[in-house]
């Protein structure tokens, strides 16, 4: 299939503006993405997604670019720039590569992480937000669970969960709500494709604790990371911001319980829920 340039606003990110770097220096070589992609040992979709501010370059490719071009250190310089800043559609990448991403691992705080929550948990945390509307809130529950669509795949992503102590004691809608909650994920704490760690109170402070994580491996090996806070979030696709979070989930991972220790204190969290039979008078 032929590729048809789309508009770029080179001023919009510098990510924008190294994508249209590339493709002007490409095309006042003459050279197709085929040929820049033989010449830079790269692909052509890879060079193609760059050119789209689709996808941050890849560490050793502004050096190459460089080289190709003898442009000094013009793409080096721009790289630096663009890996530091935000994606202007982050959040949206974020939710594609997630969709294609072959090893899905993510630690939780305060909350169920969504892949594993169930829809009344779900709907009853989404409703905690002020001011939106019902719809809305249904809207944002059905969006949650079709994520958990792929998990039924085949094959499907393998996930790793871990998921604070915290995030059980704290109850999300009635009992009911947080013992089918907990049940699910005593479900999947040990199967095939999904494994569950309970990060205890016992194991003191962690780097983690302020907000979330979740690293995305795809199939090619690449890997990912988006941090969320209260109200923003962040994708890193550099190597070395990647590696960093790699390196405190580990950490994390290493310090969480066992996963049948989990299992056990994830079964006796649930006592605390066990819906309540009314005596008969």
């Amino acid at each position: 299939m032929k590729f048809t340039p789309q508009a770029l606003n080179p001023y919009l990110s510098a990510r924008h503006y190294f994508g249209a770097e590339q493709r002007r220096h490409r095309e006042r070589a003459d050279l197709s993405l085929v040929q820049l992609a033989d010449i830079l040992n790269s692909s052509k979709s890879t060079l193609a997604r760059i050119e789209t501010a689709e996808l941050l370059a890849p560490p050793d490719l502004p050096r190459k670019l460089d080289a190709a071009f003898g442009t000094g250190d013009h793409f080096h310089g721009l790289y630096q720039l663009a890996k530091r800043e935000a994606h202007p559609d982050q959040y949206r990448r974020y939710m594609d590569l997630d969709a294609q991403a072959e090893i899905i691992e993510q630690y939780g705080a305060q909350a169920v992480p969504g892949l594993l929550q169930t829809e009344p948990y779900a709907r009853a945390y989404i409703k905690t937000v002020p001011g939106v509307p019902p719809e809305k809130v249904e809207e944002r529950v059905a969006l949650r669970m079709a994520r958990k669509e792929r998990q039924h795949a085949d094959p499907p992503p393998f996930r790793w969960a871990i998921v604070d102590e915290s995030a059980l004691r704290r109850q999300v809608g009635d009992k009911e709500c947080m013992f089918n909650q907990l049940a699910s994920l005593l479900a999947q704490v040990d199967t095939p494709d999904s494994k569950i760690q309970v990060m205890p109170f016992s194991a003191g402070p962690h780097s983690l604790m302020g907000g979330s994580l979740t690293l995305l491996t795809l199939t090619d090996g690449s890997t990912m990371a988006y941090e969320e806070g209260i109200d923003i979030g962040h994708l890193y696709e550099d190597r070395g911001a990647v590696k960093a979070w790699r390196l405190q989930y580990e950490l994390v991972r290493a310090n969480a319980l066992s996963l049948s220790e989990s299992a056990k204190l994830i079964r006796k969290t649930m006592e605390e829920y066990q819906p309540c039979e009314t005596p008969p008078s």
